[in-house]
């Protein structure tokens, strides 16, 4: 009688790779998955009902807008309260606020007006989000550990915008952009289930007193120390705002026009994905010394993509450079990460975070909002060389300030607090924690 060969033995996960982190990484992905294709669908459920490139930026601008004003309320409450807590919230209503967009685009009776106060609502709970999310990775592993599980839980992420984009487009063009928007309602609040059974030991907490008043003024402080942390906010104030002008709005708009709709412009965007994992895997092997010089430089191949748009470029070229410039900036978010993590302490990290994200989206929605206005004044293609020139002018301009070319990696990340297992997920005990 022939004996059967023995099963393969599963593979095992690291070490260092425990139930927190993988919690926290699968969370990620599935929200990451269902959240990568909003950008797409809100455009052409804009289009199919019947809206203008003015009407997709108006869309695009209601996200952003509250988010610019409620962040730093987020970044001092992600400090005053459990992290994950406050995510799995913020989760619950992007979830509310999607599934209600999602069926107000089924329906066929959607209006711009009301597309906009949904994405408004979403744009709320991100600026919950994501001043709680930072930090949280290297408050799951153990300090050798943290700067490995960054870049794994990077680029799982980034994994996950590949497909979503991908799958996004191809459901598009296949049902529509409501079936889209419901996926990634379900993806959220699945997430949310997810972060729900994290458990993470007490981070450091602020100085009691004060209010969260004071917690910003700390904040601001850490914030305006550093030169090269304020410039590169303000650079990107208006570099971020160019190019959700471009990928929101001018995008579409191309692709509908030369590309071939929906699903072209889908396969471009996870292009863009597929090279944040592959910039991933260089950072895995590649440790730049003066770090921000390195990831400043690779801001200049995010221009390439927008040139291509704006020479109505064939859709094979225009995938080739959006993954170059995805690796290019994963180059960026590697490098900026781990400056901010080596040099903020982390009792005030989620509320230098607010002032960073505050600093880098705050032009956003004025970006999205004009992006229709330009195009229809100056050209789609004019619109966006405009926008490509802006984006060389502020790199070229930062690469003067010494802090950016001179800051180094330090040979370890600072210290940060270890996941403990077994611990209440609360903050203090008292169900008010100690005044991030």
């Amino acid at each position: 009688m022939t004996s059967r060969p023995a099963p393969s033995p599963r593979p095992r996960l690291p070490a260092w790779a425990g139930r927190n982190f993988q919690l926290l990484t699968a969370s990620a992905l599935i929200s990451g998955l269902g959240n990568s294709g909003v950008t797409i669908a809100s455009a052409f459920a804009v289009l199919q009902a019947g809206g203008s490139g003015t009407d997709i930026g108006l869309v695009a601008a209601a996200r952003t807008l509250p988010l610019v004003v409620f962040l730093l309320i987020g970044g001092a409450l992600a400090d005053r309260l459990p992290r994950h807590r406050v995510m799995v919230g913020a989760n619950l209503l992007n979830a509310a606020s999607q599934a209600a967009f999602a069926a107000l685009v089924l329906s066929g009776s959607g209006a711009v007006w009301q597309m906009a106060a949904l994405s408004a609502v979403g744009g709320t709970a991100q600026a919950f989000f994501y001043p709680a999310n930072e930090g949280m990775v290297m408050a799951t592993v153990e300090r050798e550990h943290a700067g490995r599980a960054f870049t794994v839980y990077r680029m799982g992420v980034n994994g996950a915008n590949i497909g979503g984009a991908g799958l996004a487009g191809g459901l598009i063009a296949a049902f529509g952009p409501g079936w889209v928007l419901a996926l990634d309602a379900a993806s959220f609040a699945l997430a949310a289930l997810l972060r729900a059974f994290l458990r993470i030991g007490d981070l450091p907490r602020p100085e009691r007193g004060g209010g969260l008043l004071r917690d910003l003024r700390d904040g601001w402080r850490e914030f305006a120390s550093r030169r090269w942390l304020w410039t590169i906010v303000v650079q990107f104030s208006v570099v971020n705002a160019v190019t959700a002008a471009s990928l929101a709005v001018y995008g579409p708009l191309v692709a509908d026009a030369h590309l071939g709709g929906a699903g072209p412009w889908g396969i471009a965007l996870a292009a863009s994905g597929l090279g944040t994992v592959a910039g991933g895997f260089l950072m895995l092997r590649w440790r730049p010394r003066r770090i921000l010089l390195a990831g400043t430089l690779c801001i200049f191949p995010q221009v390439v993509p927008l040139v291509a748009l704006a020479a109505a470029a064939p859709a094979w070229l225009v995938i080739a450079v959006m993954l170059a410039e995805g690796v290019a900036m994963e180059v960026f978010g590697v490098t900026w990460m781990l400056a901010l993590h080596q040099e903020i302490p982390e009792d005030k990290l989620s509320r230098v975070v607010a002032y960073d994200i505050l600093g880098s989206v705050s032009l956003v929605p004025v970006g999205t909002a004009l992006a229709g206005p330009a195009a229809d004044a100056f050209g789609v293609s004019y619109a966006l060389l405009g926008c490509a020139g802006l984006t060389v002018l502020l790199t070229g301009a930062v690469l003067f300030v010494p802090e950016v070319r001179g800051l180094t990696r330090t040979k370890a990340p600072r210290a940060v607090p270890q996941p403990t297992l077994n611990a209440p997920s609360g903050g203090s005990g008292d169900g008010t924690a100690a005044v991030s």
